[in-house]
């Protein structure tokens, strides 16, 4: 090939060479010169292979690269999801160790001047290089510091390490992952204008010990213009900025004859001209911004036009939407995947026995293409067959998902509807099943612990399916879910699952702005079995809703029959209406229940048969009926009720109660009621059996489960949060199974338990939310609502709201049955663990969680406006005030001003018109006055008070200099004045012998009595003694002060004759009164002359007396321009603090929780968890590892020793106040030691508290203390310790069943975690003391293995 020119001379030449037919550069010498070389023939020889052209090259790329394919038969559809016969890491006994990553060597680049030659051979620069782990350099996950982190030991591969830096989270700025891809000098040509400048080559590669040998080069003199298009696509998606930091080629141009047509045509001696060879800076910026708008021109490459059509314009060609890269949340035009789903999804990953929705084949479609998704849809609707596509293509992938709930019930569950499908593991706070297994299944707070303590099976996830993203709302746990979603690193895709909410896209757009990234937004509002809502009043039911539309017709029915039924006489018939009392009470009598506190031996209740242990058979409920009225007037409402949805085939039923209590009540108020058939009571009895056969006999004839038996046994069921764990599952299975007829359930069902029924019905539409008795949120009914109706079995779901005393009013019904859903509200919070975890990751601040946190979303998008706002600010010439007396002083004359200007109005108001200060106006007073602008002050004095022809004040004022050039005579007797404008006092003393008659008159006032007439037009204007003055009318709002001096005046001279000598003496007078070096004599004394009484106003008299003397002292006072002058300064002002407002509010400082965290560091610091440096100590760490309990109170019980003295029974009972939650509950009774260490810990919490009270948290000490320690069950715990049967332990306290045993399995997650503590700290007798500890409390029913894991 022919050498090509460029560059003023600069000779080269581009070939191919070798069988390959790779491309070669080869610079050929500029200077004559003997070479055996030169006489090679100018040319090289021909590919053995066919020539390469822009369609071989295309094809090869594609093939290559773009269109990679699967073994055929090791990956046909057939084979895809085997399961295998046994358990292949059991019998292979496969270790959890990670495989090594590869690693790279990349050179680092030098800039010249820094670079040392002195120990290279011959002075030549050799490039440095540095081993580098391959997961570093892609896009995957990235550890959050400079330098990467091998694999660490396999005990810590699932659940990381307190050592570990967590993953870079996806979406920070400033990445230097594709910068450590390719260096900067590489990448803008620096390396080519070396090279011409006579520098070394970098022709040796990394790790290699030779290279090309490309002679000695010579310098060229000549200039050459470098350009970086680097820089200006920054702001482009990763994808694209990926692409042309790898592919883009720089000097393009050079090479685009040979790549455009493979046949260069030359001129003359075989050379281009350098204007062909070389584009303009110009031309270069065109193809620039072609290669980032993806629309590809023919000056173009071949190469970049293929590259860029493939990445570039096939996504936006599919995609259907704008290439508006604001646009992250991205939801409508998507009915053409519906219509061609199985031609654009021809080889699924999964195979569902039914046809899809038509939202669940867009999600499917967005997931085979990689992207993350947000699904809204009612209960029941199918969202977890988004959730098992996402699991089959983490399979196909050989990566790993994770399935996040944010109940355990919903884990336990959902492990077992997946685990005939997948290879699923399960990952709780007590249970670690398979965690090898590529589908894993665990709560949201396993995944956060392993984010923040960076585990290295986060590398193999490809997906995180958050289901129930609504639970965001949750006030204690909510803030879990964003720190997640904010925490995961950029390769994971995210897969949400909500009820429908009002701002799905709101909270997309969120999500894909935090993690940058576009989140598909898709879901339906449609059920899939239709509602319909009715009123059950008096024995019959009302329907007031349906398809989503309010009936008034049906209200209005029942509203008359309950009219009618209080208007007739009370009878004792059925159905309900008569039991007026006893209803009401049972609707309002909640808050009773909730806060019945007093400790009672339960013999009697077992006896009783009664499901709730809190009351005996004789109790009175506080309203003159004991529970045997109460519970005839349920059964007599429940079984009417129940009669009614038999006959009508609508049931089973749930119904819903905002109690245990009234669960418990209600179920047990229908001894006689028999739902089941002989063939279903078999059924139950059998199951029952198998499942409780896993108890020891003891606890197989607990109360609890006897009564459950038998009430399952007639198709009864309960089910709430103070039942056995085995109890409420098989309650839950047994209703899924359906020979369960009426489930009496709390809220907790809705959310945990997939359960549908035919019928739902509210006992009442009001709860007590923990605080106060409220109405149901549409949200709330929503939920609860959405189990009725079983799809494939029901055409219609049936809701029911009881009425029994009283209907409510259509407007709130309307508003809870119709209502719009609850918005996704931000709870995020700062917590300790969260900033010392962020803290010991320099490179992840605090600041960057609180900015990407769903709270401060609208700030933050406004950013880019106000960015672009500030640089408009900041770009506006800003203005100059050139000032006539030299250097200028407006400014600061401006801020008193300003200053000044605060405090007049109440000064003016409560000082100068009050009749105390009237009475010093007298003539002769001395006063400060406000100028006509009223941004001036001038020196005055009273002339004349107030009479009744005249309102005002006469006062004569002193008026700003003139320049000398400017200054007129303005009255005819003022000429010797204006004559002597020279005189420093501004007054020239004339000798006796010289003098007027007039002037001589004048020295003494006049004698004769005035008229009272003013002869002078006012305003009148002078000049006298060098200065000009003015005599006008004031109101009292014009004093600006009241000086203490008083002068003599002339009035009748002054006012009747005009005499310019009266005048003259006047103004020679108030200029005297200046003393001290102030322009103004003193004002008077607030306390002694003016009588002021408030000290706060006389603080603000005296600060504004001294300001207006500031004023009077500054040069800017008096002067002609000041007017024009204030208002530059206010201009000037008022564009500074808009840019400093506009800088605030983009920075830190301006964040919501900023305070908050300020205090916080300040308590960590405080405490010893922190130095002054941020730095994390030891006792940070320890803090790291308190999960379950409140981190600083179980921190400072650990430093303090006060687990030293107990024995590893005593312990755990004192533990369990930190996991324990129920707030009213009998009184314990301890042991002397147990006491001590309970005021021991407890004072422990007021400390802290007190602590951080101090530094200006919102938080009381003893609310604090109250809050996270709770001791009611340190007796039980203690008991159950020493080895006391669970059927005896119950005897001691008034807790149910069911949160004893909750307790105690979070109390082993506590002793793992002080475990750990103790390991951190090197306390090796703590550690084997909760070794001890964990292993006395885990036995018998409290840690039963669940059904659904281990089945029945």
């Amino acid at each position: 090939m022919d050498p090509i020119q460029a560059a003023k001379e600069l000779s080269f030449r581009v070939g191919f060479s070798g069988h390959s037919g790779h491309l070669r550069l080869e610079p050929l010498c500029t200077v004559e010169r003997s070479d055996p070389v030169k006489s090679l023939p100018d040319f090289v020889l021909p590919p053995a292979f066919a020539r390469e052209t822009p369609e071989s090259i295309k094809e090869y790329i594609e093939e290559t690269y773009l269109l990679p394919r699967l073994d055929s038969d090791v990956f046909s559809p057939e084979k895809v999801g085997r399961q295998w016969d046994f358990d292949w890491f059991d019998k292979a006994n496969v270790q959890l160790e990670p495989s090594l990553p590869r690693s790279v060597v990349v050179p680092t680049w030098e800039l010249p001047f820094r670079r040392q030659k002195n120990g290279s051979e011959g002075g030549i620069w050799e490039p440095k290089s540095v081993q580098v782990d391959e997961a570093e350099l892609t896009i995957e996950a990235q550890e959050s510091g400079s330098l990467p982190r091998m694999a660490g030991p396999a005990k810590d591969f699932v659940w990381g390490s307190i050592s570990n830096r967590p993953f870079r989270p996806g979406g920070l700025d400033d990445s230097q992952s594709l910068e450590r891809t390719l260096p900067d000098g590489a990448s803008n040509g620096e390396w080519v204008h070396e090279l011409l400048t006579g520098g070394p080559a970098q022709a040796v590669p990394p790790s290699f010990k030779q290279g090309l040998d490309l002679g000695p080069l010579k310098a060229y003199p000549g200039s050459w213009n470098v350009y970086n298009d680097q820089g200006s696509v920054k702001s482009t998606s990763d994808e694209k900025l990926g692409l042309q930091s790898e592919l883009s080629v720089q000097f393009d141009d050079l090479f685009k004859k040979a790549w455009d047509e493979d046949v260069v045509e030359f001129e003359g001696n075989g050379q281009s001209s350098g204007s062909e060879s070389v584009k303009s800076e110009d031309e270069a910026n065109v193809v620039d911004v072609d290669i980032t708008s993806n629309s590809p021109e023919p000056e173009l490459s071949v190469l970049d036009e293929i590259l860029s059509v493939e990445a570039g314009d096939s996504k936006s060609r599919f995609n259907g939407t704008s290439g508006d890269p604001e646009a992250w949340a991205i939801s409508g035009h998507t009915e053409w995947i519906s219509e061609n789903f199985h031609d654009l999804v021809p080889d699924k990953a999964l195979d569902f026995p039914f046809e899809l929705d038509t939202f669940q084949k867009e999600a499917i479609y967005y997931l085979e293409k990689g992207e993350s998704v947000f699904v809204a849809a009612h209960t029941s609707a199918g969202k977890t067959v988004v959730a098992e596509y996402a699991f089959a293509l983490a399979s196909k992938h050989c990566t790993r998902a994770v399935y996040t709930a944010p109940i355990k019930t919903i884990s336990n569950q959902k492990y077992r509807d997946f685990c005939g499908k997948f290879d699923v593991g399960l990952l709780t706070g007590d249970v670690s099943l398979r965690p090898e297994a590529s589908c894993l299944i665990m709560t949201t707070e396993i995944l956060r612990s392993m984010l923040y303590r960076g585990a290295d099976i986060i590398r193999d996830i490809e997906w995180v399916i958050f289901d129930e993203v609504h639970y965001v709302n949750d006030v204690e746990r909510g803030v879990v879910w964003e720190e997640v979603i904010i925490m995961l690193p950029r390769h994971i895709n995210i897969v949400l699952l909500s009820a429908t909410v009002p701002n799905k896209v709101e909270f997309a757009d969120w999500i894909g702005r935090t993690k940058q990234k576009q989140i598909r937004v898709t879901g339906t509002t449609k059920r899939p079995v239709p509602l319909e809502h009715c009123l059950f009043y008096s024995g019959e039911l009302y329907k007031i809703c349906e398809s989503e539309s309010f009936i008034p017709q049906g209200f209005k029915a029942a509203k008359d029959t309950f009219k009618k039924k209080n208007m007739s006489p009370a009878t004792g018939g059925g159905g309900g209406g008569s039991r007026a009392p006893a209803s009401h009470d049972a609707a309002r009598g909640q808050k009773r229940e909730t806060s019945h506190s007093g400790k009672q031996k339960q013999s009697g209740a077992h006896n009783s048969g009664n499901l709730s242990r809190t009351g005996g058979a004789n109790q009175n409920n506080g309203n003159g009926m004991n529970n045997w009225g109460l519970r005839r007037s349920d059964a007599s409402s429940w079984l009417s009720l129940i009669n009614k949805l038999s006959k009508k085939s609508l049931l089973p039923v749930v119904i819903f109660c905002f109690s245990k209590n009234r669960c418990d009540r209600s179920a047990d108020s229908m001894p006689g009621t028999d739902l089941t058939s002989s063939s279903e009571k078999s059924q139950i009895r059998v199951f029952c059996d198998k499942a409780f056969s896993r108890l020891k006999g003891s606890d197989r004839n607990l109360p609890q489960v006897l009564r459950v038996q038998n009430l399952l046994h007639r198709g009864i069921g309960v089910h709430h949060a103070g039942l056995l764990p085995i109890v409420k599952e098989v309650v839950e299975m047994l209703f899924c199974r359906g020979v369960i007829k009426v489930l009496f359930s709390t809220e907790t069902f809705a959310m945990g338990v997939n359960a549908p029924a035919r019928t739902v019905v509210f006992d009442t539409l009001r709860k007590f939310d923990g605080k106060e008795f409220r109405q149901l949120l549409p949200g709330e009914y929503t939920q609860m609502a959405g189990r009725a109706g079983r799809r494939g079995l029901d055409k219609i779901g049936t809701v029911i709201v009881m009425c029994r005393d009283e209907i409510l009013e259509e407007r709130d019904l309307k508003h809870v049955i119709v209502g719009s859903a609850t918005r996704l509200e931000s709870q995020f919070r700062l917590t300790y663990i969260m900033i010392m975890h962020l803290l010991r990751v320099e490179e992840l601040k605090v600041e960057d969680m609180l900015k990407r946190s769903f709270a401060e979303f609208h700030a933050q998008k406004k950013l880019p406006d106000m960015q672009q706002l500030l640089m408009r600010k900041l770009a506006q010439p800003t203005k100059s005030i050139e000032c006539i007396k030299g250097e200028p002083a407006i400014e600061e004359y401006y801020d008193i001003y300003l200053e000044a200007e605060t405090h007049e109005t109440e000064i003016l108001e409560a000082v100068m018109q009050s009749p105390v200060a009237q009475q010093f106006l007298t003539p002769g007073r001395v006063v400060v006055m406000k100028s006509q602008s009223a941004q001036d002050h001038l020196l005055g004095v009273v002339v004349k008070a107030p009479s009744s022809s005249n309102k005002q004040h006469i006062v004569l004022v002193l008026k700003p200099e003139l320049p000398a050039t400017i200054q007129t005579p303005l009255a005819s007797g003022n000429l010797q004045d204006t004559k002597n404008t020279d005189s420093s006092q501004g007054y020239y003393m004339v000798l006796k012998s010289k003098r007027a008659l007039e002037e001589e008159y004048c020295t003494s006032v006049s004698s004769r009595k005035g008229s009272g007439v003013i002869n002078i037009k006012l305003p009148h204007h002078g000049a006298a003694a060098g200065v000009r003055y003015e005599v006008r009318g004031a109101d009292n709002t014009d004093f600006s002060y009241i000086c203490t001096r008083k002068i003599k005046i002339d009035q009748i001279r002054l006012l009747e004759d005009g005499s310019s000598a009266a005048y003259s003496k006047t103004v020679q007078q108030l200029l005297d009164t200046k003393s001290d070096g102030n322009k103004y004599p003193p004002a008077l004394d607030p306390l002694k002359d003016l009588k002021l009484k408030d000290m706060h106003l006389v603080e603000k008299y005296y600060r504004w007396t001294n300001l207006l003397q500031q004023m009077a002292k500054n040069k800017c006072h008096g002067c002609i321009k000041l007017e024009e002058h204030i208002k530059l300064a206010r201009e000037i002002k008022r564009h500074r603090e808009e840019v400093n407002a506009l800088q605030f509010q983009m920075s830190d400082e301006a964040l919501q929780q900023m305070p908050d965290f300020q205090g916080r560091i300040d308590v960590l610091k405080e405490i010893g968890c922190i130095d002054a440096d941020l730095v994390v100590q030891i006792k940070g760490r320890v803090a790291c590892e308190m999960n379950s309990g409140e981190e600083l109170i179980c921190t400072e019980c650990l430093f303090e020793n006060q687990l030293d003295d107990l024995e590893p029974e005593e312990a755990v009972a004192l533990m369990s106040s930190f996991v324990f939650q129920q707030k009213n509950t009998s009184e314990p009774s301890l042991t002397p030691k147990l006491s001590m260490a309970k005021e021991r810990l407890y004072n422990t919490a007021i400390r802290l508290g007190e602590c951080q009270a101090y530094f200006k948290l919102p938080i009381n000490p003893e609310e604090y203390a109250k809050e996270n320690l709770k001791f009611g069950l340190v007796e039980v715990v203690y008991e159950w310790a020493k080895g006391t049967p669970f059927a005896d332990i119950c005897e001691l306290t008034d807790v149910p069943e069911g949160m004893i045993v909750r307790t105690i399995v979070r109390l082993d997650e506590t002793c793992r975690e002080f475990k750990n503590a103790a390991s951190i700290m090197g306390n090796s007798a703590l550690y084997k003391k909760m070794e001890t500890a964990s292993n006395a409390i885990k036995r018998d029913i409290v840690f039963a293995a669940s059904l659904y894991v281990t089945g029945v």
